[in-house]
């Protein structure tokens, strides 16, 4: 593995680190996460998006109206602002896409590797950011609200469907998502590809 660290990529994996970097730059301007709910008094259901670096509603209403729902149950209004992960994300990005690029400079498998290092890191943490924020959004409850119900917590999934009350909350990851996900998988190709060209070369 020491020996492998230092060979120098091949030209078609150096393109698809390349292609892996210049793919990132779209999750700037698509949301990583979805989050959909349905409700008898939205028949027509809401949805919000998580992007890089703000929170949005599917429609310009679904957050507003997302926002009532949980102001009846004692949940936090969701304000873009009020959560500073979305203010580091974009530079956490940054760092991710300038990586592929320094390899395309430094084409060493290391160089990969530590790709693939990064994105795992970024995605157990962000992953486990999102399930605390949900945490507390779901169990720090207003006192004072409209609706109690003794025990009950309004958390919702971070993967997949969860019934609260007469509502149905549906969590997945969003195009974003797919591609941060699609770039592991690609980078793991990569080195995957290359030990296995170093054991033909021994050969």
């Amino acid at each position: 593995m020491k020996d492998l660290l230092f060979n120098t990529l091949s030209k078609k994996n150096r393109l698809l680190i390349l292609g892996v970097g210049l793919f990132l730059v779209l999750v700037y301007f698509i949301p990583i996460w979805s989050i959909s709910i349905s409700a008898p008094q939205y028949p027509e259901g809401l949805g919000m998006h998580i992007w890089i670096n703000q929170i949005t509603g599917a429609t310009p209403y679904d957050l507003k109206n997302i926002n009532l729902l949980n102001h009846y149950i004692g949940m936090k209004e969701i304000i873009s602002e009020s959560i500073p992960e979305l203010l580091l994300m974009p530079y956490v990005l940054a760092y991710l896409i300038f990586g592929a690029l320094v390899t395309e400079l430094y084409p060493k498998v290391g160089m990969a590797i530590l790709g693939i290092i990064n994105l795992v890191i970024v995605g157990i943490v962000g992953l486990f950011d999102f399930w605390r924020w949900e945490y507390n959004y779901g169990h720090n409850l207003n006192p004072d609200a409209p609706i109690i119900i003794e025990g009950m917590a309004y958390q919702p999934p971070l993967l997949g469907c969860k019934v609260m009350l007469n509502i149905t909350a549906c969590s997945y990851p969003s195009y974003g998502g797919m591609i941060l996900g699609l770039s592991l998988v690609v980078l793991i190709y990569i080195l995957w590809d290359e030990n296995r060209r170093k054991k033909s070369d021994v050969v």
